[in-house]
């Protein structure tokens, strides 16, 4: 049953008492509308109507988490706080002898928030006081920009991979059960009793390469009993997607001699699993020297007020700008915006999502930076192609035909060749020409004119002075990577994602602290005026 916080006042309430916390600070200025900023009715429908104890009032709980995200603080440390810290204490206007909560109270309110789709409850609340300030404008300029994050779970090896997933499929089956196991062939029981019910951790030399490799000989031949087995549960969820995770590792990590010998693969498969505790885990890079174990996460603010419209986990396997229509379209839906320019770096000026951008019911003025060629003379950008004519002509004035090649993103391409006597007629054919047979060959991907188009853009000075905004946006990653954005504290994705947004929600109720100051908003009278949240839209 909800419970809600007694507007009955105490001796030792803080706010009444001489205390030296700055009315200035984030603390205290959380504490001057502690009591409008979160409403207990908003979250109501979590809760029974009518049976069960009271809980823990949600305004207490939804202020204490944001301190735990903006404090960078464990559950244990977050229950300390509000007992001893007196910033805590004036934040959440509790009183001097609050007695605290089992930490667990924490872990079961996140649970009941991701349970009832309401990760995104304080980040959309300040949003929608953005908004109603006047702070967010209808038509906004996005900067955006990817970091990479650690992930929760342990990053394991191919062994370990095999055996815990062999583990969780067994028990999946139900074959933790003994019940269960009547009927199997010894070899089968045994198997079952290796990895349920010990840890099926081999007692093996792991320096000593052939103990090693008839190790996995063995895990390989259980998995694949296992996943015999499994075959009768098919119409369990769990069962089908343990029995997938187990395929992939096999076909990532393992191949088979001429032998017939299972054997660990070289290199690293795209997409491989790191990690059974937690599968969405990859391998990913922000460059070619920085590699990382773990997401990525998204980060768009709006340029003019600099507050957080986006914040999302997303996979590490690919590149920065594969995720920008997807942050386009999560902020015009849970802001009620439109966006009519975004300003990232290269990794977002890609032909797919200029295309993308310019082909949208409202188009999108995506101003990112092209790589310039290393001999621009030579470079296809400085050959003029004509899609509709299906001809080109070099930087010399000669022409050429084209042909059709193959598609790309489902759209036609073309390609280019210009004769070998004419080419090596050419000042230029040592620079221009890599062929050893042919002319120069020039391929017109599905983009060319939106590339042909940007790399001109480029060259002005309005490009200059819009694109000299994108570093606002690294000062805010930066922010929240100081309060613990790089460390993933939970396994799952509603979980990781509740963690973003809720980290977001307390760097953007320190900026709604700064704005209100300097424009003189009333930044209670409109906390007071907000409804109840609307429903969630579903993170997939």
């Amino acid at each position: 049953m909800l419970g809600r916080r007694s507007p009955q006042r105490s001796l030792f309430d803080v706010l009444g008492l001489p205390h030296q916390v700055p009315a200035d600070s984030f603390y205290g200025r959380m504490g001057a509308v502690s009591d409008v900023l979160f409403p207990d009715d908003d979250l109501e429908s979590m809760y029974c109507p009518d049976n069960g104890r009271p809980s823990l009032p949600p305004s207490l709980m939804n202020g204490v988490l944001l301190l735990q995200f903006y404090d960078d603080v464990s559950d244990e440390e977050a229950v300390e706080r509000t007992k001893y810290d007196l910033r805590w204490k004036v934040a959440l206007d509790l009183a001097l002898d609050f007695p605290g909560f089992h930490p667990t109270s924490l872990t079961k309110y996140r649970n009941r928030l991701a349970e009832n789709g309401q990760e995104r409850y304080a980040f959309n609340r300040f949003l929608a006081v953005g908004r109603e300030a006047g702070f967010i404008p209808d038509r906004v300029t996005l900067l955006t920009d990817t970091t990479n994050v650690k992930g929760a779970g342990a990053v394991q090896d191919t062994y370990t991979l095999l055996r815990k997933g062999l583990r969780k499929l067994l028990k999946a089956t139900g074959f933790h059960v003994p019940g269960k196991r009547q009927g199997l062939s010894p070899r089968t029981r045994g198997l079952i009793e290796r990895y349920v019910d010990e840890d099926g951790k081999a007692d093996i030399d792991w320096a000593d390469p052939q103990q090693r490799l008839s190790h996995l000989q063995v895990l390989v031949e259980d998995v694949e009993t296992a996943l015999d087995l499994a075959v009768e549960e098919s119409d369990n969820d769990e069962v089908r997607y343990l029995g997938w995770l187990l395929t992939k590792i096999l076909g990532d990590d393992v191949i088979t001699d001429e032998e017939g010998q299972s054997q660990i693969g070289q290199g690293t498969a795209s997409g491989r699993m790191i990690s059974i505790t937690e599968p969405d885990m990859r391998h990913g890079r922000k460059s070619k020297a920085q590699r990382f174990d773990g997401f990525k996460v998204v980060v768009s603010t709006e340029q003019s007020s600099e507050l957080i419209l986006d914040i999302a986990d997303v996979t590490a396997l690919c590149s920065d700008g594969a995720h920008l229509m997807s942050s386009i379209e999560r902020t015009e839906a849970e802001t009620a915006v439109s966006v009519e320019r975004v300003i990232g770096d290269g990794a977002y000026g890609s032909g797919k999502n200029r295309a993308a951008c310019a082909e949208r019911d409202e188009p999108v003025d995506l101003v990112s930076p092209v790589a310039q060629p290393s001999d621009p003379e030579v470079h296809k950008s400085a050959f003029k192609i004509d899609l509709k004519a299906q001809s080109a002509t070099c930087p010399q004035g000669q022409t050429t035909t084209g042909r059709s090649g193959p598609k790309q993103d489902g759209r036609p391409t073309w390609l280019f060749t210009f004769p070998r006597a004419t080419c090596e007629a050419c000042p230029l054919f040592e620079r221009c020409v890599r062929s050893k047979k042919t002319g120069r060959t020039v391929r017109a991907g599905p983009y060319e004119a939106y590339l042909y188009e940007a790399r001109a853009q480029q060259q002005t000075e309005a490009f200059d002075t819009v694109y000299r905004l994108r570093p606002a946006v690294e000062r805010k990653i930066g922010e929240l990577v100081m309060r613990g954005l790089r460390h993933t504290r939970y396994v799952g994705v509603r979980k990781r994602q509740l963690q973003r947004l809720w980290l977001g929600a307390a760097v953007n109720l320190k900026r709604l602290f700064t704005l209100t100051q300097a424009q003189g908003v009333d930044l209670r009278a409109i906390l007071n005026d907000l409804g109840p949240p609307k429903a969630e839209l579903t993170m997939t």
